[in-house]
């Protein structure tokens, strides 16, 4: 057997377990000598108790991400691969992604043990995306377990600017790889990685977009922060009578008309700020019987929470005045920091507001590629609340 590695000792200043695979900088005694970012660490209690096996990065407000509670457990190229064959095992065989879709989240961060790290597949594209030091030192370990699994896959890295700083590490990406097709539930869609937009497609919504369809057949549909138009184009393939998308930039939309045309589908892709068209859309008496309200994440500030439920509420009091009564509003939020219990209180006092009965039919997130552990409930960012407006 190998005798694990010792690591460098981490004290935390309470003697209670944290109960959450973060530990904040103010939760940790500063070591004597310093331990460079994205050093695996043993993590210790205020009794000396052993804790876990951690990332450790003291220039970061998370100053330990643990890993592992197994002492005993090497954290390293062997566990960083068998960790990446769990995710891919998950999706591909109890999931049977593969029989849905070539579009899939491959590794959730936290949700599958890897914290730090994204994977998104596009096709051939798998989009890596680095949260943390202590990942982005095990690049090549990542890169070379996911070519195992994705033989011939071309790889685009990145991370964010703000995310290099705090986090202390210099990623230069690579190359961004040209478009792809993706294909969902028998559907065709670009997806770009790398290009704005984030990727012009999101994955995440797929189960969403499939079961908004099946309750859209036969109605008008509107699609209103509608980015690629994921929503209109399935809600038309499965049989609505027409949609109607908005969104306010135009280079989305251009790609969400190539994505009705690759489908053999027509939608009426409109740009203009949601507030601006549905007051006019109001003005001229227009309904809606499937009205979809899927916005960007509003807040990444926990200071500014409220702010993004202000603004939560007034566009969906606005999208009620468009729905007849006994028609459909799916409203969704992905921002993390919002958390279900207000989204719907939210709705709550929208339908006060508003004089409307809302009746919550579903209330579901992203898809079973994107696992949420249960220590960490923030990970489950996506709310898609399924409602009959009366």
């Amino acid at each position: 057997m190998n005798t694990p590695v010792a690591h460098p000792p981490i004290r935390l200043k309470s003697d209670r377990t944290p109960g959450h695979p973060w530990i904040w900088s103010a939760q940790v005694h500063k070591p004597e000598a310093r331990i460079p970012p994205g050093s695996v660490v043993e993590v210790r209690d205020a009794k000396n108790r052993f804790i876990g096996q951690a990332f450790w990065n003291g220039h970061a407000r998370i100053a330990l991400r643990l890993l592992t509670s197994n002492p005993a457990e090497a954290i390293d190229a062997t566990w960083i691969a068998a960790r990446i064959h769990r995710a891919v095992q998950l999706r591909r065989e109890l999931l049977r992604l593969d029989d849905a879709s070539d579009a899939w989240r491959v590794v959730h961060s936290e949700g599958d043990g890897l914290s730090g790290l994204i994977v998104d597949r596009y096709a051939d594209i798998l989009v890596i995306e680095y949260f943390a030091a202590g990942m982005w030192k095990f690049r090549d370990t990542i890169h070379a377990a996911l070519l195992q699994h994705f033989p011939g896959a071309r790889l685009y890295w990145f991370a964010e600017s703000h995310v290099q700083k705090q986090e202390s590490f210099d990623c230069r990406a690579a190359d961004v790889p040209d478009a792809v097709e993706v294909h969902e539930h028998g559907l065709r869609f670009h997806a770009a990685p790398g290009c704005g937009h984030k990727t012009g497609f999101f994955a995440d919504q797929r189960d969403n977009r499939r079961r908004f369809a099946e309750l859209a057949k036969g109605h008008r549909v509107l699609d209103l922060c509608c980015n690629a138009g994921g929503f209109a184009v399935h809600a038309m393939a499965a049989g609505a009578r027409e949609a109607v998308g908005v969104d306010m930039d135009a280079g989305i939309l251009d790609i969400a008309r190539a994505n009705a045309t690759a489908n053999g589908v027509t939608v009426d892709f409109q740009q203009a700020d949601i507030f601006d068209w549905l007051r006019a859309a109001v003005a001229r008496g227009e309904q809606y019987d499937a009205v979809i309200l899927d916005p960007a994440k509003l807040t990444r500030d926990r200071n500014k929470v409220f702010d993004a439920l202000k603004k939560y509420f007034a566009m969906n009091r606005l999208a009620l005045d468009v729905i007849p009564p006994g028609g459909l509003l799916l409203t969704c939020s992905c921002t993390g920091l919002v958390s279900e219990a207000d989204f719907l209180e939210m709705l709550r006092r929208v339908a006060l507001n508003a004089g409307r009965e809302i009746q919550v039919l579903e209330v579901r997130g992203a898809g079973a590629d994107h696992p949420v552990r249960t220590d960490v409930p923030e990970s489950r960012y996506l709310k898609a609340v399924f409602c009959r407006v009366d």
